[in-house]
C-alpha cells in the first residue's frame, strides 16, 4: 500500500501512515525488564561463606549495615573479602566519617569460637561504635 503525502479530506480510505504507540511501549517495557534481570544477575554478593547459627527470636533488619565483618569456622576474620586483624578493624572503623552513626554487622560461623566473636565485638566497640548486630539464619525456611 502506498503512502499518500497529500491530504484529501474527501478521499478517506484508511491508507494513511500512522505510528502505533502501543507496540513501542510494549517493547520498551520488555527491554526494561530484561535489563533489570540481567543487571540483578550480574550483582554478586562479596561475602565470605559462613554457616550461620539459627535464632528463633531474631528480628530481620530492614537496612543492611555498611560494614560487615565475617568470622569463619577456622577463626579467620575478614572484612571486604580481606583478612584483617582486630587492630586493623579498630583502625579502619575509627577512620570512617561518622563513627557514632555507623552500623556494623558481625557474621560468625556456627562453629567459630566465642572468644573470637567477642574479640571482634571488642575491636568494634574500641572504635566507638555502639550499633552492632549479629547475623543469624532464619530457623523457618
Amino acid at each position: 500500500m502506498p503512502v499518500k503525502l497529500s491530504s484529501n479530506s474527501s478521499d478517506d480510505d484508511g491508507d494513511e501512515a500512522r505510528i502505533e504507540i502501543i507496540p513501542l511501549i510494549d517493547i520498551m517495557f520488555f527491554l526494561l525488564a530484561s535489563f533489570m534481570l540481567v543487571s540483578l544477575s550480574m550483582t554478586q554478593l562479596h561475602r565470605v561463606p559462613v554457616t550461620l547459627p539459627a535464632a528463633a527470636t531474631g528480628i530481620p533488619e530492614a537496612k543492611t549495615p555498611p560494614i560487615q565483618i565475617a568470622i569463619d569456622a577456622n577463626g579467620v576474620t575478614t572484612s571486604d573479602q580481606k583478612i584483617v586483624t582486630l587492630s586493623e578493624i579498630t583502625a579502619r572503623l575509627k577512620t570512617e566519617a561518622a563513627p557514632a552513626d555507623l552500623r556494623v554487622l558481625i557474621s560468625a560461623d556456627a562453629e567459630s569460637r566465642h572468644k573470637q566473636v567477642l574479640g571482634v565485638l571488642d575491636a568494634v566497640r574500641a572504635a566507638g561504635i555502639q550499633k552492632v548486630s549479629f547475623e543469624s539464619a532464619n530457623p523457618h525456611p
